[in-house]
């Protein structure tokens, strides 16, 4: 570094380098639009200045699985401790006033021929112990009930109400957070970019769905939505208007059998929202297409729902997804590594409403296409063709290499004899 810094002034260094970054042109990044769902299916949605918060609490079960983990492992501890606590200073009160503070633990009549309301109670912390024996029915044995105070008993009764209460809803609220439908829904994979293709002589918008789980998703249905900012004839602006899109299914019902992954296909008529829309025009169009797919989980019976979106960065034209599942062995094996890999197609880059006014132009682009596979089958071939060529000369020559000259003997009677090896 010292050497170089020696040979070569840092003023020429810092004004070539000046230099350079005038040369080349300075692109800025058209600024990313906030999408309206994430590629996990989350809703990028945030909901402010809510004035009418006690609307939570009257759906209470809703609000506590709809709490995080941290938030709901806090309330079920202290909804337990809480009760514990009321409940051992209910019977402290009841022992304080009834007098067995001052008497000695006897649980035999002989001995003493006065009845406590709860046996073996002589401060807060055997009251405490007292409460978590009877809302979890431990019972060790060393404090128990009387027939002698009315109060203790309805105390008693009145405790294994609430412990009845606090355990079904908090052990119900810990079920349903376990057992929520979008768990489920992290096995369900979408592909990572759509492409837009012809298929059929139409061109066709297209993703590809799958289920990683061998329990399939039983009436599987997918919906396709176009979400983007749109104004009305009366200037009225519409920042998420959302507009539905058909699937194109053979079956008349819109459920798919998700026994493998399938490619899902909207042909672009002219209901399609990306009708007027070309390869060209597709970066500029602000929109987000956004796929949720719902169905019944086998084994538990609960309805769930995969989303995702694509915005147009993730749409491919011009790309077909390349075959992942195979037949090996008599069994169908799918390829995963494969899942979102495309290859490039022939397709027109004009839009569906110009390709349905001017057909002549898929036919056109199917002929280039064929035309410049040809040739580069030629070319390939040609390549091949001199690379044999190459070799053999090669092969010849090294053979000319190893070629041993004829030597000549003399014989005793004067003959000649050649030797060739």
């Amino acid at each position: 570094m010292l050497a170089r810094k020696s040979i070569i002034p840092e003023e020429y260094v810092l004004a070539r380098i000046a230099a350079e970054n005038l040369g080349k042109p300075r692109i800025r990044d058209r600024p990313r639009k906030a999408r309206f769902i994430a590629k996990n299916g989350a809703c990028n949605l945030a909901h402010k200045n809510i004035r009418e918060q006690g609307r939570f609490l009257q759906d209470i079960f809703t609000t506590l699985v709809d709490l995080k983990w941290r938030h709901t492992l806090v309330i079920f501890t202290m909804s337990f401790l809480c009760s514990w606590l009321f409940f051992a200073m209910m019977w402290w009160l009841v022992a304080f006033a009834h007098g067995d503070m001052d008497k000695p633990c006897a649980t035999n009549e002989d001995v003493s021929k006065w009845k406590p309301c709860v046996t073996c109670v002589r401060s807060f912390t055997s009251a405490f112990l007292f409460s978590i024996e009877v809302q979890v029915t431990i019972g060790f044995g060393g404090r128990m009930m009387t027939e002698e105070c009315p109060i203790a008993i309805s105390v008693l009764i009145l405790q294994n109400i609430v412990g009845l209460i606090i355990n079904a809803v908090m052990l119900g609220c810990i079920f349903m957070k376990t057992a929520q439908a979008h768990r489920r829904a992290e096995t369900l994979i979408f592909s990572r970019n759509a492409v837009i293709a012809v298929r059929n002589g139409r061109l066709c918008f297209m993703f590809r769905v799958g289920d990683l789980r061998k329990s399939m998703i039983i009436s599987a249905s997918v919906r396709i939505q176009v979400v983007r900012k749109t104004t009305t004839p009366e200037g009225e602006v519409i920042p998420i208007h959302q507009l539905d899109i058909p699937v194109d299914n053979p079956i008349e019902s819109n459920n798919i059998f998700l026994v493998a992954p399938l490619i899902i296909c909207h042909v672009i008529d002219k209901r399609s929202p990306l009708y007027d829309i070309s390869a060209n025009d597709l970066t500029n169009h602000d929109l987000e297409i956004i796929v949720i797919l719902e169905g019944v989980v086998e084994t538990t019976g609960i309805t769930t729902q995969a989303r995702t979106s694509y915005i147009s960065e993730e749409i491919l034209w011009g790309h077909r997804f390349v075959p992942i599942v195979t037949e090996e062995e008599g069994t169908y094996a799918v390829d995963y590594s494969k899942f979102g890999n495309t290859s490039k197609v022939a397709a027109p880059r004009c839009s569906a409403k110009e390709l349905d006014e001017k057909p002549s132009i898929l036919i056109q682009t199917l002929q280039k296409s064929e035309l410049s596979h040809q040739n580069s089958l030629r070319k390939r071939n040609s390549m091949r063709r001199n690379n044999s060529i190459r070799r053999n000369n090669s092969i010849r020559r090294n053979n000319s290499s190893f070629i041993v000259p004829k030597v000549q003997f003399m014989t005793p009677e004067g003959n000649q004899s050649t030797l060739e090896t």
